[in-house]
């Protein structure tokens, strides 16, 4: 019986995709580095959401990772190899605009998370819409440890979890569990590691049965309205709840809901 080869990373696709019940799931392949986030990896995954922006057929995204970890962040070692100052800041830009494309992204993104989702791991769970993990998973901010703070993480992380959560998990750098996770508001929900998946594809599922216009109206409006104060936020949501209400979807499903059957959508 033959030795089995090792599998070369270079043979392997950095990024896997495949769809089900209209859910598109992203899978980060670099298991051997715990799916760390090189600058080709980013790109690959910037072009699968550009496309999955204008795909009709998709109504929810999930971002997973293979092997034992979720992601490790940035890839150190490709960090290390380049010491000039425009690569450092091209490569910031390219992070900082995927993490803004998955919250600008017209459908709902859930964050699919086993093992470690640590530094740009853990900022790309609090990008996400939604984020479900396994018990075994910890997450962590931990650029302090190497002396690189982790700035950019921090902007989704302070977005998502309060000030002083997000500072003491800054400055000490030590991980929390998933439970830890769930009580501070950066994922929505802990299940056992061999329910993951299903849990995951179930939650987004549902949502991608809703009206997708519907959803992408409220996506939008919920992070817009975030950064503004109370008497604009109040002037904002009413605007996008006339638009809502002017949708063929909208009159469609509140008919259904007094004719108590199943809408019909029709994502207009």
């Amino acid at each position: 019986m033959g030795t089995a080869l090792p599998v070369i990373e270079s043979e392997m696709p950095l990024l896997l995709r495949s769809d089900q019940d209209a859910v598109a799931t992203l899978t980060l392949n670099r298991p051997n580095a715990r799916n760390a986030l090189t600058q080709e990896l980013m790109a690959q995954i910037q072009s699968q959401l550009d496309s999955l922006a204008e795909d009709e057929t998709v109504k929810a995204v999930i971002i997973g990772g293979s092997g034992p970890a979720f992601c490790a962040g940035h890839d150190l070692k490709e960090i290390r190899s380049n010491n000039r100052r425009e690569i450092f800041e091209s490569l910031f830009a390219q992070c900082s605009r995927l993490m803004t494309s998955i919250v600008r992204l017209p459908k709902p993104v859930i964050a699919r998370v086993h093992g470690i989702a640590t530094a740009a791991g853990c900022q790309l769970v609090a990008s996400c819409d939604l984020a479900v993990a396994s018990t075994n998973a910890h997450f962590a901010t931990p650029g302090v440890n190497i002396g690189l703070f982790c700035s950019t993480p921090m902007v989704a992380v302070s977005r998502t979890v309060n000030r002083k959560q997000t500072m003491e998990m800054l400055l000490t750098g030590t991980p929390i569990s998933s439970e830890r996770a769930r009580e501070l508001g950066l994922i929505n929900r802990v299940v056992e590691p061999k329910l993951l998946n299903a849990e995951t594809h179930e939650l987004a599922r549902s949502i991608a049965s809703k009206s997708p216009l519907t959803v992408k109206i409220g996506k939008e409006a919920f992070y817009r309205q975030l950064e503004m104060d109370l008497d604009s936020a109040y002037a904002f949501t009413s605007k996008a709840m006339t638009e809502n209400m002017m949708a063929a979807d909208a009159r469609e499903g509140i008919d259904a809901f007094m004719q108590k059957r199943e809408p019909l959508w029709k994502g207009k």
